[in-house]
């Protein structure tokens, strides 16, 4: 009982906050605190961390292979992993119109950028869109919702289990680009999934192509320089890029000491959904993914281009008062957002069925299996 008052009413002084409360301002309140130029898109500079970026995954490349040594390799794993998740951030901001005003630009760009990693740009970008216009909505949001009691009830024991241990949720972003997430359906290769409009469709089909077109030309170059080789420069990096998204994406929206609202129904609202969002500090990261971390200001301005979010977000702050919830500081490695990650994977299992405001809850089960196995784990060693 301590651990869920705890849990649903939070800590560090916040215990008399509502953060379900309807705020006493409106979203215009927040734009009308940020400063006007934050909301101007600047093509050059967007174009320059692009050519930053690919830049400096192409030297990774070339000391890999010049030093080609074991030691070397694990450095190059992570360092290249990281830069492949930054050209995803800077894709990201092409689908959301913050790269640029000509959307001519904007997908071609973000056509290159996501299908070198292989992400479907326009499949990913609509969904991602259906995301941001109903986040914190049970049923409507797109990314990482919460499993209604009744789906997760359904689910396989070993489903749960494997749902909510590391690694798995860390690797689990091509599947859901496949299947979606349990009790959704579709795809994002498929033009005719219902994630789609009719007049999305061609839109969705010129993305799956470049992504088959993307996989071909990777195909072709294990075959010129050898499947460990590639292994090595491209395929361990792309796990680790899959790792810092799933990562991220996750604790944008999960993991806050204090427990915070879903909506339903009525209750929910443009603004209300996005500040359930939380910001991240990721240390010497920040820069290098491009200050993904300041994402309460970007779920409800996603036009706002990176470089802007954090003079944004500190102009926002007077506003959003106790709805900003300000983020642990980082050391140079966030180590101190793995133990967030544990603590909300084996607490923020499902949501109730009913009701229009609602909270994750615990599968008392599930904990219990996660305890015992750390306290196996603790008297092994």
């Amino acid at each position: 009982m301590e651990r869920e008052e705890k849990q649903i009413h939070g800590i560090h002084g916040q215990e008399d906050f509502d953060p379900s409360a309807p705020p006493p301002f409106r979203i215009g309140d927040i734009r009308a605190a940020i400063p006007k130029h934050c909301l101007i898109k600047n093509p050059w500079r967007s174009m320059s961390y692009v050519f930053s970026d690919v830049l400096v995954i192409f030297t990774l490349v070339a000391a890999a292979l010049y030093i080609d040594n074991w030691y070397i390799w694990p450095l190059y794993w992570v360092a290249q992993g990281t830069m492949f998740w930054a050209l995803f951030v800077l894709g990201h901001d092409c689908g959301h119109g913050g790269f640029s005003d000509n959307g001519t630009l904007n997908t071609i760009v973000g056509h290159i950028l996501h299908s070198s990693i292989l992400v479907p740009y326009h499949g990913w970008r609509i969904s991602h869109k259906t995301h941001h216009q109903n986040h914190g909505h049970v049923e409507k949001d797109e990314s990482w919702v919460p499993l209604p009691e009744k789906i997760y009830r359904s689910l396989e024991i070993k489903t749960r289990i494997l749902r909510f241990t590391l690694p798995f949720p860390l690797f689990a972003y091509p599947l859901y680009l496949w299947y979606r997430s349990p009790g959704k359906e579709g795809s994002h290769f498929n033009p005719y999934s219902d994630l789609f409009s009719p007049k999305e469709r061609k839109l969705v089909m010129i993305s799956t192509a470049c992504w088959v077109l993307a996989t071909f030309l990777l195909g072709y170059l294990c075959f010129l320089i050898g499947p460990i080789q590639m292994l090595k420069l491209y395929g361990v990096p792309h796990l680790i890029f899959i790792a810092w998204l799933d990562g991220v994406t996750y604790l944008h929206h999960h993991g806050y000491e204090q427990k915070l609202p879903w909506y339903r129904g009525e209750e929910w609202n443009y603004l209300r959904g996005g500040l359930t969002t939380v910001d991240r500090d990721y240390g010497l990261f920040n820069k290098i993914h491009h200050d993904i971390g300041t994402y309460v200001i970007h779920h409800l301005f996603p036009q706002i281009p990176h470089y802007h979010l954090v003079e944004a977000t500190k102009a926002a702050k007077a506003v959003l008062g106790n709805y900003y919830r300000e983020p642990k500081k980082s050391g140079p490695i966030p180590f101190h957002l793995l133990k967030t990650l544990l603590t909300s994977l084996r607490e923020d299992h499902f949501v109730s069925d009913t009701g229009e405001i609602v909270y994750y809850q615990t599968d008392e089960a599930l904990y219990n299996c996660f305890n015992t196995k750390s306290a196996s784990l603790f008297q092994t060693k």
